[in-house]
């Protein structure tokens, strides 16, 4: 649906007028003005600095419909829904699943899926990212928390940024690690292998692209054999393999972990999986908390190599989040 604003009164430049009108960011309005989706006087901008006068008309017009010859075929699977109202969706999204679109990818993905079954979606990051606030890895599963509309959207996304949303993961990992840890450092591309991201503070390297990152790690438990923990982590950032590459910083990978760890035995998919997830409602202020469970595939491997009477306590919540009083 096109919207339509009339300049009245003030002559503010036109990325600033628009952020404050919609409560969005400049680099929000930048990226619809780079997808022509932004008139001014009934012409295409190219520029979000272009000073505004009385009586200028802006358009927002709506994205292109997806071309169909070129849509891969939607996920034949049950996804399962852990909580949805009129503006947030809270699923549970299991492994071998992309995200959104990329350049690279050929397959069918998460937003092709929510698409296929009729969600409303917030479409601030336009069609490939249609209601995707974070993301996960293809092979991570777990919580992944989806806006219906364009206020949940931005809400969710200062949460983001504030760390009043934050999130815990499950993940199997060898060697075991011995005690809780903190790693906090600059993350950026690997300069040996752009596929993977490093610890740039370790290389003692300096990059303009590197991001800070920080994660806490706890050990739940040793496996029968004693070669490998089950581990909790806590984002308080959240980079692109961030807790992959700081594990892989302090020499420990995750199981099934192809990129970023060694040959083992386990090739099924990588055991990570988001469980926790805490955020405030972006309409309500409501304090939310959800448990996300476990996939079948990662609870079998967890049942076979550890002890059932002490997972089933390791794993639950209270339990977990006690365990990071330590810090």
């Amino acid at each position: 649906m096109k919207k339509t604003f009339q300049i009245k009164d003030f002559y503010p430049r036109l990325d600033g007028f628009l952020s404050q009108e919609l409560e969005i960011s400049k680099s929000q309005v930048l990226g619809w003005i780079k997808s022509s989706l932004v008139t001014l006087n009934g012409q295409i901008v190219q520029k979000g600095g272009l000073k505004l006068k009385n009586g200028d008309c802006i358009t927002l017009l709506p994205p292109p419909p997806l071309t169909q010859q070129h849509t891969p075929p939607i996920p034949q699977m049950d996804i399962d829904i852990i909580y949805e109202d009129t503006d947030i969706l809270l699923l549970n999204k299991p492994p071998h699943l992309i995200i959104h679109k990329a350049p690279s990818v050929k397959e069918a993905t998460l937003v092709d899926w929510l698409k296929s079954k009729g969600f409303a979606l917030s479409d601030i990051s336009h069609q490939e990212r249609y209601g995707i606030v974070h993301r996960l890895d293809k092979d991570t599963s777990g919580a992944i928390l989806i806006a219906k509309n364009n206020h949940a959207h931005i809400r969710l996304s200062e949460q983001l940024k504030n760390r009043v949303m934050g999130r815990y993961y499950l993940c199997v990992i060898t060697p075991p690690l011995l005690r809780p840890s903190t790693i906090e450092c600059q993350l950026g591309r690997h300069p040996n292998n752009r596929l993977k991201m490093t610890n740039l503070d370790r290389l003692k390297l300096s990059l303009s692209s590197a991001r800070y990152s920080k994660s806490q790690f706890v050990p739940l438990l040793s496996s029968k054999n004693g070669a490998l923990s089950l581990l909790c982590a806590k984002l308080f950032t959240g980079r692109t393999h961030q807790i992959r590459a700081h594990l892989e910083s302090i020499s420990r990978h995750i199981i099934g972990d192809k990129l970023y760890g060694t040959q083992d035995t386990y090739d099924v998919r990588m055991l990570l999986h988001a469980y926790l997830i805490y955020f405030s409602h972006p309409r309500t202020g409501k304090k939310m908390f959800f448990k996300v469970p476990v996939f079948d595939d990662m609870l079998e491997f967890l049942v076979k190599n550890f002890d059932k009477v002490g997972l089933d306590a390791a794993i639950r919540e209270d339990q977990i989040l006690r365990s990071f009083d330590t810090f």
